[in-house]
This record gives C-alpha cells, structure tokens and sequence, in this order.
C-alpha cells in the first residue's frame, strides 16, 4: 500500500520539489499552502506523514501540531528556516518527530520520511507485550495504557517508552535513544531527547524529582527504574 505524505508549505517551488522527489520515491502526495488547510487536508486525506512547514501564514506550523495532536498521532517532520534551538525544541515538545532545517537537500527528506514510516510502521518487536508496574504497552496494538488509561502517545514517544521497557535499568545516552527512535538518517541534537522524555513525563505523570519509571541519570542519559516501578 502507498504511503501518503501531507505537504505543508507557503512557498509553492519547495512544494513543488518535494512533491517532486516524493513521488519518485513511490509516495502519494497531498498539498496544502497554509495551516488552515493542512488542518482541513489532514482530517479528509489522512496521510501517514505529514511534511509541515513552520513559518506559515496566519495559523503557524506550531499551532498546526498543537491542534493535530490533540485529535491524531500522525507522525509530522517540521520544515523550519529558524537555526534557534528553541524553536525546534517547542516543535519537539509539541509532538513533532522530527525536524529538518531549510535549506535541505530533498533525498535527506525522503530519507527521513522513509525512516519514520519504518519505525511507526514496522514489525512490532518481541515480545509483543511489555509491562512495567501498571503501565502496559501493546507493541503489536500499537497501544499504551497506564492503571487502565490509554496514554495519547506519538510513534516516537511509543518507540522510545518501548526501548526502555524492553531494557529495565540499563542506562541509555541521548545518543543511544536517538539512533534507537530516530534511525541512521536522523542527525539531530542530543537535546531533542529531552524534549521527549519531559513529554512522556507529563503523561505518566512522573514527577523527575521522585519518578516511577523514566530516571534521569545525570551526566548520562536515562533509564527505566524509577522509585516504585515493578519491573
């Protein structure tokens, strides 16, 4: 089945090449030229991916993700031309996958559109069901639940919750989770990890300064093995 990718940008000759190299590489592409309708192109068209572009007029890219994530868990690589860390930090705490700062070479877009879909979309790891005290992840479900709630996660907070579990109380680098959820094509800061721990934090509702399950191990990285989790 064709993957279908959501093209979000103002700037109609980066459209344009994207969607250029995009259907090359075997993918179905959609438009929109602003975030209004990207809103609308998301809910109708339903694309696996979305390619969104930060700086739109009116309703920015940052509002886009804030206002997609509370409805889908579409993966979504921002498209920024800010170099500030800050900017791609907001993005990532939002809920975006990943990032890519203009200019770009369009064959690293299609790498990191490739390798998103391939984590989001892979084979589920064994085992199929992984537990930490009362937290459940179905990896072949795709599902996380917590004393009995679905947790609201993106693909890459799921991929990085489940490579914890799979590894109770081994410490992990930034760098380390970063190849792990983000793959070789990915070449982003350490500090992105961070962005994604501290939302993950919030949706547990783990307290970092007395956590059940994702420890800071200062100097390091992290790990599963918090106080109170049942591993």
């Amino acid at each position: 089945m064709t993957a279908k990718i959501l093209v979000v940008d103002d700037e109609a000759k980066i459209v344009k090449l994207v969607r250029s190299y995009l259907e090359q590489a075997g993918f179905a592409v959609v438009e929109a030229a602003d975030g209004q309708t990207a809103l609308i192109q998301a809910r109708r068209e339903q694309p696996d991916l979305i390619v969104l572009d930060l700086g739109l007029p009116g309703l920015d890219g940052l509002e886009v993700t804030r206002t997609l994530r509370r409805e889908r868990a579409t993966p979504i690589i921002m498209l920024t031309a800010r170099i500030e860390d800050t900017d791609k930090i907001v993005g990532l705490e939002l809920g975006a996958d990943d990032y890519i700062t203009k200019p770009f070479n369009p064959r690293e877009l299609v790498a990191r559109v490739r390798s998103v879909l391939r984590r989001t979309g892979s084979a589920a790891p064994a085992p199929a069901v992984l537990r930490a005290g009362e937290m459940v992840l179905d990896t072949g479900g795709h599902q996380a639940t917590l004393d009995g709630r679905i947790l609201d996660l993106t693909p890459t907070e799921f991929e990085l919750l489940a490579v914890l579990l799979q590894n109770p109380g081994r410490v992990f680098t930034r760098l380390e989770l970063l190849d792990r959820v983000q793959g070789d094509a990915y070449e982003g800061y350490e500090r992105t990890i961070d962005a994604h721990i501290k939302n993950l934090r919030a949706k547990l509702g783990d307290d970092p300064r007395r956590p059940r399950f994702i420890q800071t191990v200062f100097g390091i990285g992290y790990k599963l093995g918090g106080l109170g989790a049942d591993l």
